[in-house]
C-alpha cells in the first residue's frame, strides 16, 4: 500500500509492507516502514531507474539493426545526408572554437553536439552502422548482402550531405570567393593538407598510422552510439553520448564522415590536395579503419559478451523480474 505524505517538492513515498526488510527495523503494533524515492515518468511517479543494463542494451542494438535494414534507400539517403551535414556544421563550430580561443580542447568539447542530434533524431551515420547493422546477420536474421547494401547507401548519403554543407560553408566563409581565405577557412584548408599530403610524405608509415587512427576513432564513436542506449531519458542519452565522442575528437583520431567534410571543403578553400590524395591517403584507409574499430571493437565485442540467450525459461524470467523490482525499490 502506498501513501504519499510529502508535498510536490519532496516526492517521497512511504511504503507499508508486511514482508521482511533487508535491515532491522522493529515497530511494535505497526507494519514495517521504509522509504522509496520516486521519479516522475509520463505524468506518474515510478520507482523504475533510468539506467539500462548492458545485456538489454545489446538486445536494443539487435533491434536497431533489424530496423535499420528495413529502411528504404530513400530513407537512408535522406537521413544519411542530414547526418553528413550536421557533422560538417559541428566540425566547423569546433574549428571556430579552437581558432578563436587558441585551445583545441574547446573544439573537442563542442563537437559532440553533432552526434547527440543524430542519435536523438534517429538519423543514419555509416560509422555507427558499422557496429550496429551486422548484428542482425550474426543473429541469422539478415544476409551480408543486405548489410553491405545498407552501408553503401548510408556512405553515399553521408558523402553527399558533407560535401553539400562544405560548399555552403565555403561560400559563407569567403563571401562567395570575394574575401581572402583566413581564420577558420584557412584552418580548414590546413587540416585538409595535414590529413592527406602529410600522410603521403610518410609513405607506408603514414598509411598505417591513418588506418590505426581510424580504428581508434570509431571504437570510441560507436561507444557513443551504444552508450546513448544505456539511458531512457533525453538528458541521460546526451551525457552518455558526449563522453566517448569528446575523447575521439580531443585525441585527434580519424573519422570517415568528418573527413568527407573537412577535406573537400579544404580543397574548395585552397588546400593543395588532389582527389587522389583525398581518397588514397585518407578516405579509403580511414573508412576501413572505422569499419574494423566499429564492428570488431564495439559491436562484435559487446555482442560476444552480452549476447541474449536464445530462450529463457519462464522460471528464470520470473526470477529476473522479481530481482529487477527488488533493485528498483
Amino acid at each position: 500500500m502506498m501513501d504519499f505524505r510529502s508535498n510536490e517538492a519532496d516526492r517521497i513515498a512511504w511504503v507499508m509492507s508486511d514482508e521482511a526488510l533487508p535491515f532491522e527495523l522493529k515497530l511494535p503494533a505497526m507494519k514495517r516502514l521504509f522509504l522509496v524515492v520516486t521519479t516522475q515518468k509520463r505524468g506518474c511517479w515510478s520507482c523504475e531507474m533510468d539506467y539500462v543494463r548492458p545485456s538489454d542494451v545489446v538486445s536494443a542494438m539487435i533491434d536497431a539493426s533489424i530496423k535499420k535494414l528495413a529502411l528504404s534507400p530513400r530513407d537512408l539517403l535522406i537521413r544519411g545526408a542530414i547526418s553528413g551535414a550536421l557533422l560538417g556544421a559541428a566540425t566547423t563550430l569546433a574549428v571556430t572554437g579552437a581558432v578563436s580561443t587558441g585551445q583545441p580542447l574547446i573544439g573537442a568539447l563542442i563537437f559532440p553536439v553533432s552526434l547527440v542530434m543524430i542519435v536523438l533524431l534517429g538519423l543514419e551515420l555509416v560509422t555507427g552502422s558499422f557496429a550496429i547493422v551486422p548484428l542482425a546477420q550474426l543473429e541469422g536474421r539478415a544476409t551480408w548482402g543486405a548489410v553491405i547494401a545498407n552501408w553503401s547507401w548510408v556512405f553515399v548519403a553521408n558523402l553527399l550531405g558533407s560535401i553539400a554543407f562544405g560548399v555552403l560553408i565555403a561560400i559563407a566563409l569567403t563571401n562567395m570567393g570575394k574575401v581572402e581565405v583566413a581564420g577558420v577557412a584557412a584552418k580548414i584548408a590546413a587540416i585538409a593538407e595535414s590529413k592527406t599530403i602529410a600522410n603521403e610524405a610518410l609513405g607506408t608509415a603514414g598509411m598505417v598510422s591513418v588506418f590505426v587512427k581510424g580504428i581508434l576513432c570509431n571504437w570510441l564513436v560507436c561507444l557513443g552510439v551504444v552508450m546513448a542506449m544505456t539511458s531512457t531519458s533525453t538528458v541521460g542519452k546526451i551525457a552518455a553520448t558526449w563522453l566517448p565522442i569528446f575523447l575521439f575528437f580531443a585525441l585527434g583520431f580519424e573519422h570517415a564522415v568528418v573527413n568527407m567534410f573537412l577535406i573537400p571543403t579544404g580543397i574548395l578553400l585552397g588546400a593543395k590536395v588532389s582527389i587522389y590524395d583525398w581518397w588514397v591517403w585518407n578516405q579509403i584507409p580511414v573508412t576501413l579503419g572505422n569499419l574494423v574499430g566499429g564492428f570488431v571493437f564495439t559491436g562484435l565485442a559487446l555482442y560476444a559478451t552480452y549476447k541474449p540467450a536464445a530462450a529463457a525459461s519462464p522460471a528464470i524470467s520470473s526470477a529476473a523480474q522479481m530481482d529487477s523490482k527488488a533493485l528498483a525499490s
